[in-house]
């Protein structure tokens, strides 16, 4: 039976602190953003907080992604590297979830995350989805509300994704990625129903399937 989750949880360090009392002192948490998304890369984020009480106390307001406005994730994002030991960021592309699947690809962007920290981890706290890794893992549905270092890495990796997304709204203009991001949004699919899928979309994905009779000579 899952774990019933309050949306107003303020996620602690409990998870990290368990792992750390059995001898784990680098615990990273692991989260993704942009599994569901129609276009673009999965994003995940590997964080190792310090455990020094003034560092942590100004993370604070560190919540899950989802639960913050923009501004607030912008904000966090800067005070999490400055705090942070480390973090990692690593992608799995369009091209990649098409191949793999969208649950093998997000497993490849978080053992790049993980791989990409400056310091190895001895431990890891992660959102759903368990790592073919040779450490220990807690695994857990709604980490990103519960643990810290979770929450933290699902800022890093929403607000690194949403910027790229900004830039490739540049590169494929007409789609709206920069305001929805790859999302499935109302705006998306009108784009989507007048332009058919770009070069970056989801192609095994159901919408994208049933567009792609109307992709533009030359987008893929």
């Amino acid at each position: 039976m899952r774990q019933v989750v309050s949306l107003s949880a303020t996620p602690d360090m409990s998870e990290e602190r368990a792992l750390m009392r059995q001898g784990y002192a680098l615990v990273a948490g692991v989260d993704e953003a942009g599994r569901g998304a129609w276009a673009g890369p999965v994003v995940a984020a590997a964080v190792i907080l310090p455990r020094n009480a003034m560092r942590l106390a100004a993370l604070r307001g560190v919540r899950d992604s989802k639960l913050l406005t923009p501004h607030q994730r912008h904000t966090l994002f800067d005070g999490i590297y400055q705090a942070a030991r480390a973090v990692g960021v690593g992608m799995a592309s369009h091209a990649e979830i098409d191949d793999l699947g969208i649950v093998p690809a997000t497993r490849r962007a978080m053992q790049r995350a993980v791989e990409r920290l400056n310091i190895a981890p001895q431990a890891l706290v992660i959102d759903a989805v368990k790592l073919d890794v040779p450490l220990p893992q807690r695994v857990m549905f709604h980490a990103d509300t519960l643990c810290r270092s979770v929450a933290a890495a699902s800022i890093i990796a929403k607000v690194t994704r949403d910027r790229l997304m900004a830039e490739l709204d540049t590169r494929y203009p007409g789609y709206g990625f920069a305001q929805h991001k790859g999302y499935g949004t109302r705006q998306h699919q009108q784009a989507l129903a007048a332009l058919g899928p770009s070069a970056i979309h989801r192609m095994t994905f159901r919408p994208m399937r049933s567009a792609a009779g109307r992709c533009r000579p030359g987008e893929r």
